[in-house]
């Protein structure tokens, strides 16, 4: 901790700087990494001795346009207190009162005494800025990167015994951390810092400044991009206790790798375009209303051909698909191994996810999991949100191994 002056006493500048920042984009203020570097380089040349002079060293690194200048006062003021000052033209415009001397009305910018006011200062983690019902509501159905200890002890409980309210704040938490998935490299050159090729146009660019002279050579590499998903959940009788969770584990993936995602029961449902929604309760009420098979039987089989048939068959290619299924099949099990051919050349790497596989002692041993273990490449058990947190680094470890990869006993 390094201190900046007498008003932030032993404060971390780019703590500081990047909580402030983070606040402000949050109220649309677009505040980018260069404009909180230049804000932490103003605190160290110039220590903020008043509020005056915070507000002035705060505005001028972190606001670009005159439109943002009103929600950067907003911001500021519910961060700091009476912080809108009457030096500020702006402040005037929008009807603030001044001082004689040019001071806010509440001596804010006195040496002695409370230098915030008692309203506190942006440390690490900061409040929220406006305290607003819209606000609040909106901060209510944030999910934390760190749940609450009586919920994290949750993230490892089987689906059915967490009440309707523990699954939907899991659900939600599913959905924010699930935003990283395996990459595929791409044909397509980008200029990266340790490229393996050498990028003429961008060099030639450079080489104009120097006499044509490439002094520097520009380098660029392939370019990475999240894989293709294609994710097929089972929503029959059988897995009634499993759907809620695996909707939320089809919506986090449409949303955060833009997968195609379907249900089926004895049919086959798209519903990448539902689940894709920016309000999840509605999106899963609208996917209830589209599965008019739900909690039925089963067809496996059926529904893996005609996806296979459909236009749809094509997003196969090339991409990771995931199953999600406990495996009980009305069609016979030569059906489903000739589906599951065709699928397995089709696609990268097929996932089966399996909630009775988290059993101890699990082996898949009925007619339609032993059908289709052979093109499967990973066979995971998804009991939780935990296991189903767990599944793109498990296909990321998997890498490009071939071949029926079975993990019965996954840690839990």
């Amino acid at each position: 901790m390094t201190p900046t002056g007498p008003l932030l006493p032993a404060v971390d500048r780019a703590a500081f700087a990047t909580a402030l920042a983070a606040r402000l984009r949050e109220h649309g203020v677009p505040v980018g990494p260069t404009a909180a570097r230049d804000f932490v380089l103003a605190l160290a040349a110039v220590p903020p001795m008043t509020r005056t002079s915070l507000y002035w060293t705060a505005r001028v690194t972190l606001v670009r346009d005159q439109p943002e200048l009103a929600r950067f006062d907003e911001v500021f003021d519910a961060v700091f207190g009476q912080s809108v000052l009457a030096l500020d033209p702006n402040a005037r415009r929008n009807g603030h009162d001044a001082g004689a001397d040019g001071q806010d009305s509440g001596g804010a910018d006195s040496i002695g005494g409370d230098p915030v006011g008692g309203s506190g200062l942006p440390w690490v983690t900061l409040p929220p800025a406006v305290d607003s019902a819209a606000h609040r509501a909106d901060h209510a159905l944030t999910v934390p990167e760190r749940l609450p200890s009586d919920l994290a002890a949750e993230v490892d409980t089987p689906f059915g015994e967490l009440g309707p309210e523990q699954a939907e704040l899991l659900g939600r938490w599913l959905e924010a951390r699930l935003r990283e998935w395996p990459v595929r490299r791409t044909r397509r050159l980008a200029v990266r810092t340790g490229g393996h090729r050498v990028a003429v146009r961008e060099t030639v660019a450079q080489a104009r400044r120097t006499g044509w002279e490439p002094v520097r050579l520009v380098r660029a590499g392939p370019v990475d991009r999240p894989r293709r998903v294609v994710v097929l959940c089972d929503v029959s009788r059988s897995m009634q206790a499993q759907a809620v969770a695996y909707l939320y584990l089809m919506r986090a993936l449409a949303l955060a790798t833009r997968a195609e995602v379907f249900a089926f029961a004895t049919s086959l449902t798209r519903l990448t375009p539902v689940l894709a929604h920016r309000s999840a309760r509605e999106a899963f009420d609208e996917a209830s209303e589209r599965v008019t098979d739900r909690f039925g039987g089963t067809r496996i089989a059926h529904c893996l051909g005609t996806l296979l048939a459909s236009h749809h068959g094509g997003t196969l290619r090339g991409a990771v698909v995931l199953i999600a299924s406990d495996g009980w099949d009305g069609d016979p099990p030569q059906r489903l191994a000739t589906a599951m051919a065709r699928l397995r050349r089709r696609a990268h790497t097929v996932v089966w996810l399996n909630p009775r596989a988290a059993a101890p002692g699990f082996a898949p041993r009925t007619t339609t999991m032993a059908a289709a273990l052979p093109y499967i490449d990973l066979l995971l058990p998804a009991d939780s949100f935990g296991a189903l947190l767990r599944v793109p680094g498990e296909v990321a470890r998997l890498g490009g191994r071939k071949g029926p990869v079975v993990t019965p006993s996954h840690r839990r």
